[in-house]
């Protein structure tokens, strides 16, 4: 058990909640005044994790922290030799935490793929009705003639369920996979963007048993993959001061998969450590 004085745990805690509030504050500011973000407001409703639990931090296990008797109304925390620290994984989190352990396993054992050009976007909005368009309140670049061609000129190769699923019923069949739920494990990769940006799912549904800046580090690389995922869309963010990447061209498919392989290198050590977390939580728990 490392021992933090209570100078340092404060100095890690403050230094945690003020990098998260630099998402978390301007999304309750909107919040508070009715507005909406198509990019950023995307990590606190799609995700279930409310902005004041990303601020909560925790040194995660093996930790004890001196002078820290208010982390005694957290249920998860114990006092433990002279200080308080995190008790033992709960029984009933022990399948959350095995079936996460499965997909980011399997996930960081296959090459990233790196050719699916974020047509997902595109997919979403395809044949539909403009009353229907997910982001109604952006136009389309290409107008949605434009963006039905663009569809129907590249294969679609989603294997994302969590993508798929939102796809409009004419742009299912024209997809080469069929991704499910069921399949996610067999189907999951490195390369795909919301892979990576569910590294944020995997690290809060381990809290507090993950140290708090691993959870602030994935929230941080899926608020940079959903901008680039966002800026690869058929909307037009300019003026929300987004430049595009114009996947409907060639240098455009070359620029996302260069970005999609930097965001696939930048996730591979975060996959690493929650995966070396979950291990150590189980293997505690036998």
């Amino acid at each position: 058990m490392r021992v933090l004085a209570e100078d340092e745990w404060r100095a890690r805690q403050r230094d945690h909640v003020a990098r998260v509030r630099r998402w978390t504050g301007p999304y309750q500011e909107r919040r508070s005044r009715g507005e909406k973000h198509p990019v950023h407001d995307f990590l606190f409703q799609y995700y279930p994790h409310r902005p004041a639990h990303l601020e909560r931090w925790s040194p995660g296990p093996g930790v004890v922290l001196m002078g820290a008797r208010e982390f005694l109304a957290r249920p998860d925390f114990r006092e433990t030799g002279g200080g308080v620290a995190l008790g033992d994984l709960p029984a009933k989190r022990v399948p959350t935490v095995r079936a996460l352990l499965v997909l980011l396993e399997a996930t960081a054992s296959r090459p990233p793929r790196l050719s699916c050009f974020g047509l997902h976007e595109w997919a979403m909005v395809y044949r539909q009705a403009p009353g229907q368009v997910r982001h109604n309140q952006l136009p389309l670049r290409l107008g949605a003639a434009g963006t039905d061609t663009v569809v129907e000129s590249l294969e679609l190769r989603c294997g994302h369920y969590d993508a798929f699923r939102f796809f409009t019923p004419p742009a299912r069949p024209r997809n080469a996979l069929e991704p499910s739920r069921k399949r996610q494990v067999e189907l999951e990769q490195p390369g795909c963007l919301h892979a990576n940006m569910d590294l944020y799912r995997a690290a809060f549904k381990l809290d507090p048993f993950v140290p708090s800046e691993l959870v602030a580090d994935c929230f941080e690389l899926a608020v940079e993959i959903r901008e680039l995922d966002m800026r690869a869309s058929p909307y037009d963010l300019s003026g929300l001061g987004y430049s595009p990447v114009r996947i409907e061209t060639a240098r455009g498919r070359a620029e996302y998969a260069r970005a999609q392989a930097a965001f696939a290198a930048r996730a591979e050590p975060l996959r690493a450590r929650l995966i070396e977390h979950c291990r150590t939580l189980l293997a505690q728990g036998q």
